[in-house]
């Protein structure tokens, strides 16, 4: 029987943690526990959901999915139903990303799994794909390539040690090829060579980035390229991965055989049959393109890089500080300024952390990045440039950030003066909407309250709450020696109270 999460053995402190993979083909869950900085799997859970195949013109789910999909996460959420929040780190990928939002499945997902549910970017995913990779590989310093084909994307990276250093992610994969060109089951030559040129075609515009990228091993990862390798491996057309002629070889035995079910390949499961064309048709495209003549396989891929990942931010080495730190320097931001903003932004935060019930970890660091970018905009222009700043981090490709994180820190830096726009909080899920809100009025009056970009005028004033009514409180007569400071609270009190926000002062 599994030891609780978070007990410790033997008197040594370790944790136990979880990821969970929502992919277009299949779910994954992993259990791990994290001991003196070492991670090892004490469980795995994998079920063939195939999301993708139910996913409408529309972008909603079929009903028959759906209920399969949530089955299976209500499944998961039973192990994980002692896991303490922050324990757990639950993404979804390619299918996930197109569902749109007013479907209500990511709700009745979370419901199901007991845990939230994060969406992540193409390129986020390639992130986390290639540091579970990197720490499954013996260590070295040679450039890798790495290449996961799920079921409704592929990522190609090319990265050194742990860190990625170019990443893409293209829009085909097992499930979605499969659906396209061998629907009825049947795979004959000219299907095939369709599905091959139309897997080129996505892969014409990273072509040469890739070929020129100097990596000098290639890595597959992910339950299509696991499986073509358990198979040419079992045949004897290849060991220790694939080769380019066993690849070739799994093709032409698919086209020679016809039909999937008269398909008889030594180590397939029954369960892979009906993707594996699309997966073979991708991942030769992706030889042929890249010239990649043999492809050793990882264990580790998208699940392992988020157990990673978590420990990685637990041991403050969260990609997140990286990118706001690199966003700071690329826009050319007032570093010290930011940092002053976030220092009084995180001092009323502390006030009302509790009446607002802002308990949530990722909260303040949203606030403190957020009030360290709230500038990015003027790069662009100064007339709006809380909007252009929003523009460029809602639709940016920041590595380590959710799209729902990138979507409130969006909303935050929108809201950091002029109006309040209460329809963007309104468009963010119901779990962080008031949340978030709350975090904004924080983000205001701390922008407000240093309006004069003064390194020595800190004013630290309290600042009282009663839901949405607040109240700041200054030390005696600071108000009247500050007359700029009154009028601007002014103006801001009748923005707010727009919103429905009442700001007292005194």
């Amino acid at each position: 029987m599994p030891e609780a999460p978070n007990q410790p053995k033997n008197g040594v402190p370790h944790e136990t943690v979880a990821a969970v993979d929502l992919g277009s083909n299949s779910f994954h869950m992993i259990v791990a526990r994290i001991d003196n900085g070492h991670m090892q799997i004490i469980d795995r859970l994998k079920e063939s959901v195939r999301l993708g195949e139910g996913l409408t013109a529309d972008r909603l789910l079929a009903p028959a999915v759906t209920e399969r999909a949530l089955a299976c996460l209500e499944r998961f959420g039973q192990r994980l139903r002692e896991f303490p929040l922050g324990s757990v780190r639950a993404v979804g990928t390619n299918t996930l990303r197109q569902v749109r939002p007013e479907s209500g499945f990511i709700e009745r997902a979370e419901m199901a799994l007991g845990h939230p549910i994060e969406i992540i970017a193409g390129r986020e995913e390639a992130r986390l794909i290639y540091l579970g990779v990197a720490h499954g590989l013996a260590t070295g310093s040679e450039r890798r390539l790495v290449v996961d084909i799920g079921g409704g994307s592929t990522e190609v990276i090319v990265g050194q040690d742990f860190s990625a250093q170019l990443r893409e992610s293209l829009h085909m994969g097992c499930v979605n090829m499969s659906l396209r060109y061998f629907p009825d089951g049947r795979v004959a030559a000219k299907s095939m060579e369709k599905a091959q040129l139309a897997s080129a075609i996505e892969l014409r515009p990273v072509r040469e980035t890739f070929r020129q990228a100097l990596w000098q091993t290639a890595v597959g990862s992910s339950g299509t390229i696991k499986a073509i390798a358990a198979v040419v491996e079992a045949e004897g057309w290849s060991e220790n991965g694939i080769s380019a002629v066993a690849l070739k070889r799994l093709r032409d035995a698919l086209v020679a055989a016809g039909r999937l079910s008269g398909l008889d390949l030594k180590g397939l499961p029954e369960e892979r049959k009906p993707v594996l064309p699309g997966g073979v048709a991708v991942l030769r495209a992706v030889f042929q393109t890249l010239d990649i003549k043999h492809m050793q396989v990882s264990d580790y891929a998208l699940r392992e890089g988020l157990v990673y990942e978590m420990m990685g931010r637990q041991g403050h080495a969260d990609v997140r500080e990286r990118t706001v730190l690199t966003l700071s320097r690329q826009f050319q931001l007032d570093q010290a300024h930011g940092r002053r903003v976030q220092a009084t932004a995180l001092g009323l935060y502390r006030q009302v952390a509790a009446p607002w019930c802002l308990a949530d970890p990722t909260y303040p660091r949203l606030l403190a990045w957020a009030a360290r970018l709230h500038e990015i905009g003027l790069m662009v222009a100064h007339s709006q440039y809380q909007k252009h700043g929003a523009y460029l981090l809602r639709n940016a490709d920041l590595a380590g950030f959710t799209r729902q994180e990138q979507a409130m820190l969006a909303a935050l830096v929108l809201g950091h003066r002029r109006k309040f726009p209460s329809p963007e909080f309104a468009a963010l899920p119901p779990g962080i909407r008031d949340c978030a809100r709350r975090l904004c009025v924080i983000l205001r009056l701390a922008v407000l309250l240093l309006r004069g970009r003064s390194p020595s005028s800190r004013p630290r004033p309290a600042l009282r709450v009663d839901g949405d009514a607040l109240s700041l409180v200054f030390p005696d007569q600071w108000l009247n020696q500050h007359p700029l400071n009154l009028l601007e609270l002014e103006q801001e009190a009748d923005l707010l109270k727009a919103a429905g926000i009442s700001l007292g002062f005194q």
